[in-house]
């Protein structure tokens, strides 16, 4: 009986991807000249493993789930600028400590003694290793069905941040906040009439008026960075928290972004229930017409790469020949 390998490019880029994500991630910015000489290899082949990491990230797909990539930082019409800086972000999960449910401990426990059985005996050995930790953890974790908050993931210091957040609504307080702005990269300081914490798939946001922006805003917990609640009271008018459906995903056009017409295949129509639309058109072959708002092209561009070949961009123009061009991009990394 034989067992397939991955091919030695594929096997070889892991490699790379899981040695060159925690070495940036605990660095501002590397050269890619360095990376690639850390990495035994070239920049071109750096480049082309950071057009894969872009398109890696939580479950989910939206902008908050996907490690960003400052590709134009390290790339030029010509090619790979060998003294270009390579910056990531939205990659803090990275730093936090492995977590795993029964379930999936008990797949990765299968998986390594299945693993160990072709293995040589040096590799043996680590397998070995990590197999008593897992199972010492699955024992302990047996014993106390209790969830413990590990301080050092930052989720003790959310809790508290979104109570102090919420208390400040409920006494009418404004808060100075200061937020990470991963589009640009900055802080930005503000002061805002906060009227609610409200939860998201994984994530909690505030819902507040901004004075800095003259609107309503939604901040995501994780990217405060720090929160003080003033003795001044809110200037707005009281009001209760959004729904983010209703708010961060509510099929408006958002403030600089456009709206883009999909049409989506039989294998695609679920996209509509799953992402706010403005319109949807149905068809008579069962594809169906698309209005999508769009806040940041570069998301749109991952989203068509995941439902390649069952969607395709009608318009506008721009969005259609960025698609295609990293798509072929995409494509040569395999050839």
């Amino acid at each position: 009986m034989s067992t397939q390998t991955p091919a030695p490019g594929a096997r070889d880029q892991v490699a790379r991807l899981l040695t060159l994500v925690p070495f940036l991630h605990h660095r501002d910015q590397v050269r890619l000249a360095d990376a690639a000489e850390l990495l035994g290899t070239t920049p071109a082949q750096v480049l082309g493993d950071l057009k894969v990491l872009f398109m890696c990230g939580l479950p989910g797909g939206l902008p908050d789930d996907l490690i960003d990539v400052d590709l134009d930082a390290i790339e030029s019409d010509s090619g790979p600028v060998s003294d270009g800086v390579i910056r990531i972000d939205n990659a803090d999960y990275l730093a936090r400590p492995l977590r795993l449910s029964p379930t999936e401990a008990s797949a990765v426990t299968v998986a390594l003694h299945s693993l160990r059985d072709v293995s040589p005996l040096d590799t043996q050995a680590i397998i070995d290793r990590v197999l008593a930790k897992l199972e010492s953890a699955a024992a302990t974790a047996a014993a106390d069905r209790r969830i413990a908050v590990d301080p050092r993931s930052g989720e003790v210091a959310l809790v508290a941040l979104a109570d102090a957040l919420q208390r400040a609504a409920d006494d009418g307080r404004q808060v100075r906040l200061t937020y990470h702005v991963p589009a640009r990269d900055e802080l930005s300081e503000r002061v805002v009439d906060p009227r609610g914490v409200v939860p998201h798939g994984r994530f909690h946001y505030l819902d507040a008026w901004c004075h800095t922006a003259g609107g309503e805003r939604l901040f995501r917990l994780d990217r405060i960075t720090e929160a003080s609640v003033l003795d001044t009271t809110i200037a707005t008018d009281p009001q209760p928290p959004r729904e983010v459906t209703e708010g961060l995903l509510s099929g408006e056009t958002p403030v600089g972004g456009t709206v883009a017409t999909l049409l989506l295949r039989p294998q695609a129509d679920w996209v509509p229930h799953y992402y706010p639309m403005q319109e949807v058109r149905p068809l008579p072959d069962g594809s169906v017409e698309a209005d999508l708002p769009v806040a940041d092209p570069r998301w749109l561009v991952r989203l068509l790469l995941r439902l390649a070949p069952h969607a395709s961009v009608v318009a506008p123009r721009q969005f259609s020949e960025s698609f295609s061009a990293t798509a072929q991009e995409t494509l040569a990394l395999y050839r």
